[in-house]
């Protein structure tokens, strides 16, 4: 019998990796508490100054709750306010953490934190079915406010909402990459949270980013109340330290959000870049060719774009596809339909590696782009702490 052939040092760091994981599931105890919340004034509820949340230093993080509640006022003198497709989403402007080692993992916008949460729990939204089926026991369905998203409030009038985000610090409850140990002294992480400064999007302006469709209104009496979800009771070496699983706290977990206000050119591949040394796990992309008259998203037949493409550094073409293929296959994955102009790309099954593969770009080749077009995008990727602290051009 031929002799077994040692381990790689890759497979035995993944091997005591995985076991330190094991160890937390079974040995540790989830927490989650909630920090102090936070009343905002004029200036934050209207987006000109962030809200900064200060998390306790405990515990290994996995994740933020963010609840937001106050009361939309439609200051429209005759019309009523509707709500926007991406809707209550875009009440939150922008997320931003910073690590106890001064890492930005976080800076993206409320539509991505959506959207993101939506494909990798199957739709299994803050919504609730409301289908009558399953009524046949009791009264089950959409029973309590967790959502509330006014729409078709009269003129002049005003109505509460409230709304719920999830800010992932691990990649999920049992995948510790991208987890952050707060139990350290005099290196605080911070929670930094911009409302919108254009809750309200008027008849014939780009509403994308709007919450509602209504010609003025504001947002008044907000509180943010942000719960911290963290692992407790982490067993710990001889030295007091935590016992960590090592290629995870070694991996930063990043959600990232950009604006693209290319010069699109009608039949033209338009390229939207990976930042290099990551591992791409999803990417969501909307696209307005015409923001003029609000008019240059709602498509549902992806009549707008052409064909995407996932290009290689080589220019070889390793998937093209068409807008209504990009829409079936997030149907499938997300039990439903984005809104109209919105796009969602898994690469959940086989990421997409910057590390190993250098430069790759997204194509998207519109047959539509009147002056203004735009595309947004949110990126969900993992990358190398020591990787980050290297390359300085990194935004």
């Amino acid at each position: 019998m031929p002799p077994t052939a040692a381990a790689s040092p890759q497979s035995k760091a993944a091997a005591q990796n995985a076991a330190i994981r094991r160890l937390l599931l079974h040995s540790a105890v989830e927490r989650t508490i909630p920090l102090p919340a936070v009343a905002l004034s004029a200036a934050q509820a209207a987006g000109t100054s962030p809200v900064n949340i200060q998390p306790q230093a405990v515990g290994f993080l996995k994740k933020f709750i963010v609840e937001i509640t106050g009361t939309a006022n439609n200051t429209d003198g005759a019309n009523a306010a509707t709500l926007s497709d991406i809707g209550l989403a875009n009440v939150l402007a922008q997320a931003q953490f910073i690590d106890t080692q001064s890492n930005t993992r976080i800076q993206t916008t409320g539509w991505h934190l959506d959207f993101l949460f939506r494909a990798k729990h199957r739709w299994g939204s803050t919504d609730a079915l409301l289908s009558t089926a399953m009524n046949q026991s009791g009264n089950f369905g959409n029973n309590f406010g967790v959502v509330v998203a006014p729409t078709g409030f009269a003129h002049a009038t005003s109505q509460p909402f409230r709304m719920v985000f999830e800010i992932p610090i691990t990649y999920s409850d049992e995948d510790f990459r991208g987890g952050v140990w707060l139990g350290v002294v005099n290196a605080p992480s911070q929670l930094a949270l911009t409302m919108t400064t254009t809750p309200f999007a008027a008849a014939g302006v780009d509403s994308t980013l709007a919450a509602w469709k209504g010609a003025a209104g504001n947002l008044s009496n907000v509180t943010i109340q942000v719960y911290q979800v963290f692992l407790d009771q982490v067993p710990a070496a001889s030295n007091g330290a935590p016992i960590l699983p090592p290629l995870d706290i070694a991996t930063v977990y990043e959600l990232k959000n950009t604006v693209n206000p290319q010069s699109f050119q009608v039949g033209q591949d338009n390229p939207l870049s990976y930042a290099n040394f990551r591992r791409f796990m999803s990417t969501f992309l909307i696209y307005n060719d015409n923001p003029a008259a609000d008019a240059g998203r709602p498509n549902p037949s992806g009549t707008d774009i052409n064909y995407f493409a996932l290009q290689s550094a080589n220019f070889t073409n390793l998937w093209k596809k068409f807008p209504l293929q990009v829409a079936r296959e997030a149907r499938v994955l997300t039990l439903k339909d984005l809104p109209p102009g919105c796009y969602y790309f898994s690469h959940r099954k086989m990421p997409i590696s910057t590390i190993a593969f250098g430069n790759m770009q997204l194509i998207l080749n519109p047959s539509v782009a009147a002056a203004g077009a735009y595309s947004l995008v949110g990126w969900e990727d993992f990358a190398p702490v020591n990787a980050l602290r290297q390359a300085g051009s990194l935004a």
